[in-house]
């Protein structure tokens, strides 16, 4: 069993207050609900910049991946105009 922490940051240059990225935030993690996932804001002060951290669990490598090219996918089709930087660590 493994457990995969995947920390996505992104840029949102047309975003100018803390309540707009909150929006953009909280829509991203109300979609990415259906991975079964557990999601955690993990932002700065910054308004232009956010970060959230996706863990989930995982039986292999194999899935693992998987998984994380499934949520990779989805958000560069769901949120086009987003910029996305992803970091993963498998425990």
């Amino acid at each position: 069993m493994l457990i995969v922490n995947l920390i996505v940051d992104f840029e949102l240059p047309f975003v100018f207050s803390l309540k707009e990225r909150r929006k953009i935030i909280n829509s991203i993690k109300c979609r990415l609900k259906k991975f079964n996932v557990s999601i955690l804001d993990i932002s700065d002060e910054y308004p232009k910049n956010a970060s959230i951290a996706i863990v989930f669990a995982a039986h292999n490598e194999k899935q693992a991946a998987e998984i994380q090219r499934k949520i990779e996918n989805f958000l560069y089709k769901s949120f086009p105009e987003i910029e996305f930087y992803f970091d993963n660590e498998i425990i």
